[in-house]
């Protein structure tokens, strides 16, 4: 009889102690591992447009056959002395020394140089940089050399793609370390005040950390095999995602857990029924992302394939950590994991109350967006969708058609400055050339529809031995040689009129596209403006072609977890319109209060994976906790009651994750700041407005055929759940609330 007395929520030891310390001992181990790996990202990270482009581009082509004129892979420095006044011959003198200086420095084939201009007020060099090297520390050598060796009182740059890479480098520089502080210290002060607690906050944090350094060494292993192409932009794009994901994942779990203390003694018996409860939610918002992600690589862009896989590691890795890591702690903290606001054991008859309406035992703002909800449904939903086809207006001024790289970077910028010099003294494409390859025996021809070409300054066939990047002199003629010829293809460097990274020298490489395929069908033309304007347009095809994808995996997803068709619908409506409000509210901010000339194309696509996979997110936490309501309570009721338990944790975890997205804004690169400010907006919009309002609301009152064609979509189940002996009509229901 003794067995009989026993606690019925006794857990046994192992359970208890060895299981919990087991998977925290594991996860220390994997974060000691993971977390020094962080440093060595920068090993296997490339921020080079051009190997991002997919190998069907024109740039890619020629770029290959590019390479067989070359015996190294260089990227052009481009130095730029200014001065305000033409230079003296004692000036000049001085500049023609520097050359010798600055060939000890670069690692590639012969500089180029002084060349003065027209004005005779600047000189340039072209110093090739092999780009195996460290770009960036032979950039910086350059620039203190020029500065320390130019004529006195005179304004020195180093730009072109090897100065705008290092650049770019710098501007990324703060993704290993200040962008984790201000994202983690905001996620931090945030569960300070919803808590109001010390130790949870603390288990939150270590959770995502934790996370994050499980992402990292599996991110590190992918890149380092060669199966992914890691660069700056998806590096702090996964630091901020796991950070977001882990927390928000953890914060529906420590609802359910602080719900399971106040129905029981036992902490081990509270984290079991947690996590029973919350591993489905979790598990379908976890893979909705992270096969929305992995969409991505339908892209034929291969920096978009690259982010798929990425940002998927480390949603898998935040998913794992919030069902193994966080129960552990929460197992063996108990109670004492909200001191010193712990939750009581209530009563057992006010566990579970009985549910006429939906808002028993609900106070404050929720009860009060509950009894809005419940008392003019049709009024609030009408008004959001209203509300955010106004805000997707907007979208019409959103110009998403690619920005010059020298509007990328946002902060102060030595190659931004000589890019500007560039084009006061000399052609505005020096040192990036496009890049023409024609058949030998058409090679004559093509030059001089090139040469003869509107924006193009100069043009020259590349010489046998040698690789030239400019003329000797401006206009001047290369020198006379024997064409370089590979297995019947030359080359042809034209010169723009136009900054390389400019809307007007793309458009110059549309024209020479069109212009030389009528004399060469097979003519290519690449460098680095026919890169960037290929990026730009493969940019946009993928937009078309990636988000009928995600959205049908996620309407795919939401009916299995579901079990109905109407409400998954509904649902991936509600998450495109609040997209659409998103990316119209962005808009209208980008062009006329952060003046920015424009957006990259692949904005509107990762700011619509991010905000309809993370938006599915929070309204599958709320509809997955109004159908288990339902079945206890019915349709109406259960909608009232799911909204206002899930109200408080799904705000938190939605602010978390604004939070976390906008410290993506202290990364001085438009692309960044713009993705940081679409998602930090579009969250909070689809937590407060969407998710709060419009999904309940309509859901209220479409009543239980919200589940159609489901067994909780028929009256009879509906009726049952609220121990009812007929279904009411749904005038009688709102009746009775009102």
């Amino acid at each position: 009889m003794k067995h009989s007395r026993q606690n019925p929520h006794r857990v046994p030891f192992w359970l208890r102690w060895l299981v919990p310390a087991v998977l925290v001992v594991a996860w220390l181990a994997i974060a000691g591992i993971g977390g020094p790996t962080f440093g060595r990202l920068s090993e296997v990270s490339s921020n080079d447009q051009a190997s991002f482009l997919p190998a069907g581009a024109e740039a890619t082509a020629a770029q290959d056959w590019q390479a067989k004129f070359r015996d190294s892979k260089e990227i052009p420095a481009v130095i730029v002395i200014e001065g305000d006044s033409a230079f003296t011959p004692a000036q000049l003198g001085e500049a023609a020394a520097l050359k010798g200086k600055l060939a000890a420095l670069q690692a590639g084939s012969t500089v180029i140089g002084p060349i003065p201009s027209e004005d005779s007020k600047a000189v340039q060099f072209v110093v090739p940089i092999a780009s195996g090297g460290e770009v960036k520390t032979v950039v910086k050598e350059l620039r203190d050399e020029v500065k320390a060796s130019a004529p006195e009182g005179m304004r020195t740059f180093v730009t072109g793609p090897a100065g705008l890479t290092a650049d770019l480098v710098s501007a990324f520089a703060g993704i290993d370390g200040i962008l984790l502080l201000v994202a983690l210290g905001a996620v931090f002060l945030i569960l300070l005040v919803v808590y109001r607690s010390l130790l949870l906050p603390i288990a939150v944090l270590f959770t995502s950390v934790f996370a994050l350094c499980a992402a990292i060494l599996l991110v590190f292993g992918m890149a380092k095999l060669g199966w992914i192409q890691l660069n700056g932009q998806s590096q702090g794009i996964l630091s901020i995602l796991v950070i977001g994901a882990a927390t928000d994942y953890a914060l529906l779990y420590v609802a359910r857990f602080r719900e399971a203390l106040t129905h029981t003694t036992n902490r081990t018996a509270a984290a079991l029924t947690a996590w029973k409860a919350a591993w489905e939610p979790i598990l379908a918002s976890g893979a909705t992302v992270i096969i929305a992600l992995l969409c991505l690589l339908f892209s034929d862009l291969n920096s978009n394939k690259a982010l798929g896989p990425v940002a998927a590691a480390g949603i898998l890795c935040s998913l794992f950590a919030a069902l193994t890591l966080l129960p552990a702690m929460m197992a063996l903290l108990g109670r004492a994991a909200f001191w010193p606001f712990r939750p009581k054991l209530l009563p057992e008859t006010e566990r579970e109350p009985e549910l006429l309406t939906g808002l028993e035992g609900q106070k404050g703002l929720w009860r009060a967006t509950g009894s809005l909800v419940s008392r003019q449904p049709r009024t609030v939903w009408i008004a959001s969708v209203l509300l955010l086809l106004v805000a997707s207006a907007g979208v019409l001024q959103l110009k998403a058609n690619g920005v010059p790289q020298t509007d990328v970077i946002l902060a102060a910028s030595n190659a931004v400055d000589g890019q500007d010099a560039l084009a006061r003294h000399f052609d505005a494409g020096s040192g990036s050339p496009a890049v023409i390859v024609a058949d030998e025996a058409k090679a004559q021809e093509v030059l001089a529809k090139t040469k003869a070409s509107d924006g193009v300054g100069d043009a020259y066939l590349l010489a046998e031995g040698s690789v030239p990047i400019v003329p000797v002199a401006p206009g001047a003629p290369a020198a006379p040689a024997a064409p370089a010829v590979r297995d019947g293809k030359v080359l042809i460097n034209a010169t723009l009129n136009f900054a390389a990274d400019s809307n007007e020298a793309e458009n110059v490489v549309l024209d020479l596209r069109r212009e030389l395929k009528k004399i060469d069908g097979g003519a290519l033309v690449g460098g680095v403006t026919a890169t960037a304007l290929d990026t730009n347009t493969t940019a946009q095809r993928d937009l078309v072609t990636i988000i009928p994808v995600v959205l049908g995996v996620i309407l795919v997803i939401l009916m299995l977890l579901l079990r109905s068709v109407l409400a998954p619908v509904l649902l991936v409506a509600s998450v495109v319109l609040s997209y659409g409000a998103a990316m119209g509210v962005s808009a209208v901010v980008f062009n006329h209060i952060l003046g920015f000339p424009g957006a990259d194309a692949t904005v509107p696509l990762f700011g619509f994976v991010f905000l309809v996979a993370l938006g599915v997110d929070y309204n599958i936490f709320l509809m997955s906790r109004v159908r288990e309501e339902s079945i206890k309570h019915g349709t109406r009721p259960g909608i009232l009651r799911g909204l206002g338990v899930t109200g408080g944790v799904i705000t938190s975890a939605g602010v978390v994750l604004a939070a976390t997205f906008a410290a993506l804004g202290v990364i001085p690169i438009m692309f960044l700041v713009q993705l940081a400010f679409i998602v930090a907006f579009g969250v909070l919009l689809d937590t407060v407005l969407v998710r709060s309002l419009l999904v309940p609301a309509l859901a209220y009152d479409i009543g239980p055929r919200i589940w159609w064609p489901g067994k909780l979509g028929r009256p009879d189940a509906d009726a049952a759940g609220r121990g009812l002996p007929a279904a009411p009509e749904p005038e009688t229901a709102e009746a009775g609330i009102r």
